[in-house]
């Protein structure tokens, strides 16, 4: 039983801190789990449906507040939604793989948390051609099948780095793309699997009470220094993740 609360509290943290930034958590709860030795064929669906749930709290919240994008999602979701779907049927030797995935986050990381307080005015927006973020949802959506989660981790620094969107519509942009990535992941498992972890209930209420707070406070109460920082902290979190759980 207190097994059972530690991991609730631990889901319920992820998914506050992931929320607040445009993310459902899949990382954080895939360590989580790791902490807490739940069977790896248990960890991916179970944070696959996590996932589900908070991103579905994370869309309606960011959309209701008015930063949300479908001209600019559709097509990186085009090419990451099949590509998410494969991933996840390819095992791929994680001794190299997921450290050098944990270093990119940690730059990642590195450089949101430096550029705090160099401007209070975000640049404009820059278009980006349908074909390049269709190219680059297809990387993306194999990286996130790869590694399990919904590829927000991935495309949330991508569009700030690029100037193709604002830290909030960033991540309005990247929540909606963890939703159908993760229902396209958990497609690919039920078509393999057929089954669900028993215990997904339990964790579930946690994630949806985390991602409702999260998501009320970087939908509309965070400005976009505090959201740039918790970024930081949330790649920090994944690159650990990546890098200790192997």
């Amino acid at each position: 039983m207190t097994e059972s609360l530690i991991l609730c509290g631990l889901i319920f943290v992820a998914a506050v801190l992931y929320s607040s930034v445009g993310h459902a958590g899949a990382s954080g709860y895939l360590a989580a789990m790791a902490l807490m030795k739940i069977e790896p064929d248990v960890m991916k669906p179970a944070a696959l449906v996590l996932n589900i749930l908070v991103a579905t709290i994370g869309t309606i919240r960011f959309y209701r507040a008015g930063h949300f994008s479908f001209s600019l999602l559709w097509p990186f979701a085009i090419g990451s939604v099949p590509l998410a779907f494969i991933g996840g049927f390819i095992t791929l030797p994680g001794l190299l793989y997921k450290p050098a995935v944990g270093v990119v986050l940690l730059v990642a990381a590195g450089r949101l948390i430096w550029s705090i307080g160099k401007s209070d005015q975000e640049p404009e927006e820059k278009f980006i051609h349908p074909f390049i973020a269709v190219l680059c949802g297809a990387v993306i959506g194999l990286l996130a099948g790869l590694t399990g989660t919904g590829g927000g981790i991935f495309l949330t620094p991508l569009l700030l780095f690029m100037g193709w969107a604002k830290t909030k519509r960033a991540a309005a942009i990247s929540i909606a793309f963890i939703l159908v990535n993760s229902v396209a992941g958990l497609a690919g498992h039920l078509a393999k699997m057929q089954t669900l972890p028993p215990y997904v209930g339990f964790w579930a209420v946690a994630a949806v009470a985390g991602g409702l707070l999260g998501s009320e406070l970087g939908s509309k109460r965070l400005g976009h220094p505090a959201l740039r920082f918790l970024l930081g902290v949330v790649l920090i979190v994944a690159a650990g993740k990546l890098i200790l759980f192997r």
